[in-house]
């Protein structure tokens, strides 16, 4: 691709898509107006939104519930690998990609379509970039040595979608979780259950089972409004033939300017198991907001608190493993009796255990499926009551 061909895609309108967790697509929806760009599509798991090349910065920066940004390239109805071969081939691709661009079908995805076989859809598509390549490029053979366009591809009843991947490692890899705790919470999912209910950063939030820290510490951003992508790498950053590096630039100084860590903020996590809560303050440490938090080894059954109005958002043990299971009416008892003792507030879990309202004695205002990866789980929502308006003078 020439430089000046390159440029006149700059100003480019484009459909961005951003896959999410299943259940969980009107807080990213939301995310994404708030970053002022237009909705075009909402399906199950994932968003679509209108953009410029600019657009793929901000989103990869700023959304905090989305899991990556992939451009649309195209789509086309396929029965056959005939029909996927044409489809594909049909597709601009040197509109994205250079001449020794690296390009491969990364994931494939199908459901309830006559093609289903990953590998297959994953070699025919490949070949039909190639040929199409071929022709554009006037080449018989691609060095594949420069950057990488790793494509991601769903068919979802013969509608084939196929995306390229400007993001790389998923968004939940912010950068500041090098320690964890047994099966922790994806960074997304904990900001997009945070943003479901209606805390704010004036009022105490409480994690008494917080593991490797993410409720607190995505809720300690979210009050900073410090953006989860500005600590790290995104694949896009190496395309400038499409995305000049000023505008990655230009998105991280927007980020840099609208933080403010000067809060007074009562965010709290607490643990049974005393290294746990070692490795949450030094990844709070990492993602600078260390000084929001307050950390402390406690156990459920000591919890307290002599403020009204608070907020619990927590992700108790599952019970995963056999032995574990026999401990968990215990343990949701002890849940309940903390909620009990703190009569004002609002309790927010996710777990997978389907018998926690039984043991935690009392049924849920409401109650949210979402999956987990591959695990399907229940957002139960115990609503307090809203704290009194504050009387303001004249």
């Amino acid at each position: 691709m020439t430089s000046e061909k390159a440029t006149t895609f700059l100003n480019d309108r484009i459909t961005l898509i951003c896959p999410c967790h299943f259940g969980l697509e009107s807080v990213l929806k939301r995310e994404i107006q708030d970053l002022g760009y237009e909705i075009s599509l909402v399906e199950d798991g994932k968003v679509s939104f209108e953009g410029d090349w600019q657009a793929v910065c901000y989103a990869n920066v700023f959304l905090r519930t989305a899991e990556r940004v992939l451009v649309k390239a195209g789509s086309f109805h396929a029965e056959t690998f005939e029909d996927l071969f044409q489809g594909t081939k049909a597709i601009e691709w040197e509109r994205y990609l250079p001449r020794d661009a690296k390009f491969w079908v990364a994931k494939a995805t199908s459901v309830r379509s006559k093609l289903f076989s990953p590998r297959d859809i994953q070699s025919i598509m490949k070949k039909a970039m190639v040929e199409r390549m071929r022709l554009k490029y006037h080449l018989t053979e691609f060095p594949e040595s420069g950057c990488e366009f790793p494509l991601r591809v769903t068919i979802m009843k013969d509608e084939v979608t196929v995306g390229i991947d400007t993001t790389g490692v998923s968004l939940h890899k912010r950068g500041y979780r090098l320690l964890t705790a047994k099966a922790p919470i994806s960074e997304t999912l904990a900001s997009a259950l945070i943003l479901l209910t209606p805390w704010k950063k004036d009022r105490i939030l409480v994690d008494p089972f917080c593991g490797s820290g993410t409720f607190p510490i995505e809720a300690a951003m979210i009050a900073a409004n410090i953006a989860p992508g500005m600590n790290r790498e995104f694949l896009a950053e190496q395309w400038e033939h499409l995305i000049p590096k000023k505008y990655w630039y230009d998105v991280i100084d927007d980020a840099n300017s609208r933080i403010d860590d000067n809060i007074e903020t009562d965010i709290q996590g607490y643990d049974i198991d005393g290294d746990v809560v070692k490795a949450a303050r030094e990844n709070a440490r990492n993602a600078g907001v260390d000084h929001l938090i307050h950390f402390q080894r406690r156990p459920v059954s000591e919890l307290n608190h002599p403020k009204k109005y608070g907020f619990i958002i927590t992700n108790p043990p599952y019970g995963e493993r056999l032995e574990e299971k026999k401990e968990l009416p215990g343990l949701y008892r002890e849940i309940g009796e903390a909620f009990r003792r703190l009569d004002s507030w609002s309790e927010y879990i996710i777990t997978s255990y389907d018998q926690a309202e039984k043991y935690i004695g009392r049924k849920a205002d409401k109650n949210r499926k979402i999956y987990n990866g591959m695990i399907k789980t229940y957002f139960y929502q115990y609503l307090g009551p809203k704290p009194p308006r504050r009387n303001s003078s004249i």
